[in-house]
């Protein structure tokens, strides 16, 4: 080889994706064979920053994205009427503007999300410690109402979000350095189990019932630590899931309805939570936003 010819043959070399270190390359780190290693990394990574920030135990709140807050809710109905007052006679419309005066009724729960999330909060956020820390799913909706009322409190929060073909924009109230992506939903799944001390259901559709449903099979079945699973919003959940239809059929026993309470409120759900793990509940603070408007995150 002339000189010219061993330095082309040494860039043509260094260019080829064999010659990348493993850990950079992607094309090699995505390939359907590395699904293993791709598990793995998701059940290291959090684990890591967890075990960094101190998050001891958690708990999780689950619900709805398309739960918004009242004057977002109220946006909403104003467009989706104002469509229909233009079309009048566009059924696709009128069911539009029925969904979002229903999603309004419903923005109460948005409030309640923040309000038990604060609670928790800042009774927990003591000393330093990192215990009963708020871990949502990341997204928008009663998570961003979770992750809200934590950061209210000046507490740290989890949120565990999933990639999905309509991207989904972590909500801006989590801790950054607590805040992941998850390519995979068992993965992301475990996580939001392992360290939970309760589980705190709202009103939601497909991702809550999986949700809560997977993890009353797991309480059943005695594959997960003992925790109270606290579900908000009876008159919801008796029109979605007939939980009482489930036990007079004979496919889960009737002690299988003690694995869940409703709730109605926040001060609720907390005592609640207090009473199974032997808590001593601290007075609450006031809930400041009530006349500030809560503190804006940027």
């Amino acid at each position: 080889m002339t000189p010219e010819e061993r330095q082309a043959a040494v860039e043509r070399i260094l260019r080829s994706p064999s010659y990348r270190v493993a850990y950079q390359d992607l094309d090699f780190l995505t390939d359907p064979k590395l699904r293993a290693t791709r598990m793995e990394l998701e059940l290291l990574k959090p684990e890591l920053a967890f075990e960094r920030e101190k998050i001891n135990s958690t708990v999780v709140v689950f619900g709805s994205t398309r739960i918004v807050d009242e004057p977002e809710a109220r946006q909403l109905v104003e467009k989706a009427e104002a469509d229909l007052k233009a079309d009048p006679e566009n059924p696709k419309l009128r069911r539009a503007y029925e969904r979002a005066r229903s999603l309004l009724e419903k923005s109460r729960y948005y409030e309640l999300a923040r309000r038990f999330a604060y609670l928790v909060s800042q009774s927990c956020a003591n000393n330093g410690q990192c215990d009963y820390v708020i871990c949502t799913g990341g997204g928008p909706g009663i998570m961003e109402a979770a992750n809200r009322g934590a950061y209210e409190a000046g507490a740290k929060s989890i949120g565990l979000n999933i990639r999905l073909p309509m991207e989904q924009i972590p909500n801006p109230y989590i801790t950054p350095e607590l805040c992941f992506q998850f390519r995979y939903f068992a993965l992301r799944k475990f996580h939001f189990l392992l360290r939970a001390k309760a589980l705190v259901v709202f009103p939601g559709g497909f991702g809550t019932l999986d949700e809560l449903t997977d993890a009353l099979t797991l309480r059943q079945t005695g594959r997960m630590q003992p925790i109270p699973i606290i579900i908000f919003g009876r008159e919801y959940w008796d029109r979605v899931l007939n939980f009482q239809a489930l036990a007079d059929e004979g496919v889960i026993d009737d002690e299988d309805l003690k694995l869940f309470e409703f709730v109605e409120t926040a001060e609720e759900a907390w005592e609640k939570i207090c009473r199974f793990h032997h808590l001593s509940m601290l007075e609450a603070k006031p809930v400041y936003w009530e006349n500030s408007g809560g503190i804006d995150p940027h």
